[in-house]
């Protein structure tokens, strides 16, 4: 029961899951008083007589009493489930409230929503975050990467929070201001984006050692812990390292005991579904997804795989050679898989109005994230070279690393496709880079298909820009 003597909260957190507790002992652990609520009331006393014992947390069994326990103005996380349940927490929340007070959804939201959600709120007198935050359960408890943005008034309030429990690269904190209304949620979209890209050629890096040069696990994890000593030093490669060492009860690998099934939580197609509305690329991030989508079609694989021939799956070629380019065609891809992301957050600052600061985007991505790696760091200096930098695969940098690593990339996907080994991820970012760099496409063929049957007109290299003209081509 709060009572007049009971101290004020600093913030109020509602939703007690995996994230939201984690934050809350981030929080307490840097002498901030945190007030909590869950729907379900037992939540609440289990926290406070188990992991929250002994801290400063303050227990709440309604939203009522949440509000009473803090002081002003009111700062409340909500870290519940995307869509109905963050818009009910508000409608019950908002009555409660007073002008200046701050909402804030640390949940994986639709952007567009959290826009809405930003634009109603400042009507009404009320101050509105949507803030990504990636790291999972570890980075919840020990720093995460925050990336907050909505009414900027609000900012000053939170930020102290939350820049000393995010996570720190070299001094600075892996959480600044991103921007207005829902361009925190959207950089966080795109962050995930990203990830699954990450996920899939790494995921394709093991396919191909694994079938195609039949290595063990630990010969698999000696690879990936070599590359994780190099320009792939990054915390997925690290922990695929450990994965592949991890055994069952029986003493065999346990990866080989996990069923090839891969779920998915929707941000990776909310990436590629702006991608597509805001006109951008995102080729990899659709092939992870789609890869999901493909494993998922596990009773149809399994009859397939018996009804169709297929080549000889084993790589002839010397496994030391093969590793060497399959370490380039997963650097590759990765720098496209960063080029498009963004590319992404550039289309989307031109069609929002954001002014979005890439370095800094970068930077609050070297560490406390899924994504964090020694890539970030070089993307950082790119971006802080040259902020106009139309995209960072024409730096110097990147281009030049492109270059070298293109030979075992083409090799990679030769190979891989002369086995029947799917990589769709080198596949798909082959292909960008194949016609992004070219000075001509074959979209003139395209434009006359569409001319011929639609009468939608095309433009001529020997005419001015934007004068169209059409063919009666019967």
């Amino acid at each position: 029961m709060i009572t007049e003597m009971t101290p004020k909260a600093d913030i109020g957190v509602v939703g007690l899951g995996v994230m939201g507790s984690n934050l809350v002992l981030n929080m307490d652990d840097h002498g901030y008083v945190v007030a909590v609520w869950n729907r379900t009331a037992s939540t609440v006393d289990d926290f406070l007589g188990g992991p929250a014992r002994d801290t400063a947390v303050i227990g709440t069994h309604s939203l009522e009493e949440l509000v009473a326990s803090l002081a002003k103005p009111r700062r409340i996380l909500l870290m519940v489930k995307s869509g109905s349940p963050v818009e009910d927490l508000i409608g019950r929340l908002q009555p409660m409230l007073d002008e200046g007070d701050i909402i804030i959804d640390g949940g994986n939201s639709l952007y567009t929503d959290t826009i809405d959600r930003a634009r109603r709120l400042e009507a009404a007198g009320l101050a509105f975050i949507g803030a990504g935050i990636s790291g999972g359960e570890a980075g919840a408890r020990t720093g995460p990467s925050i990336m907050p943005a909505g009414t900027a008034s609000a900012w000053p309030s939170v930020r102290p929070i939350f820049q000393d429990i995010a996570a720190d690269v070299d001094g600075t904190p892996c959480c600044e201001w991103i921007g207005s209304d829902g361009a925190g949620h959207f950089v966080k979209t795109v962050h995930n984006g990203i990830e699954y890209g990450d996920m899939q050629v790494l995921a394709e890096a093991y396919d191909v050692m694994h079938r195609g040069l039949g290595l063990n696990h630990d010969d698999m994890s000696a690879v990936f812990a070599r590359w994780n000593d190099g320009p792939l030093d990054s915390y997925l490669v690290e922990i695929t390292a450990a994965i592949m060492k991890r055994l069952d009860t029986d003493g065999t690998p346990l990866l080989e005991k996990i069923l090839d099934r891969a779920g998915q939580k929707g941000t990776g197609k909310w990436a590629v579904k702006s991608s597509m509305d805001l006109g951008e690329p995102t080729t990899i991030a659709a092939a992870a997804v789609y890869a999901r989508i493909v494993s998922s079609l596990l009773e149809q694989r399994r009859v397939a795989s018996s009804r169709f021939s297929a080549p000889a799956v084993r790589i002839p070629d010397p496994a030391d050679a093969v590793i060497r380019d399959l370490h380039d065609a997963v650097y590759a891809s990765k720098i496209v898989a960063y080029a498009q992301g963004f590319m992404i957050l550039s289309g989307a600052a031109a069609a929002h109005g954001w002014d979005l600061d890439f370095a800094s985007i970068a930077s609050m991505w070297r560490g406390g994230c899924i994504i964090r790696s020694r890539f970030l760091g070089e993307l950082m200096d790119v971006f802080a070279a040259d902020g106009d930098l139309g995209n960072i695969l024409v730096s110097d940098y990147f281009a030049a690393a492109i270059d070298e690593a293109q030979p075992g990339w083409r090799r990679t996907v030769n190979r891989a496709v002369a086995a029947g080994i799917a990589v769709p991820a080198y596949s798909a970012a082959l292909a960008f880079f194949d016609g992004y760099r070219s000075v001509r496409v074959p979209a003139n063929l395209i434009q006359a298909q569409r001319d011929f049957f639609g009468a939608h007109t095309y433009e001529r290299v020997d005419g001015p820009p934007g004068e169209l003209f059409h063919t009666d081509w019967d």
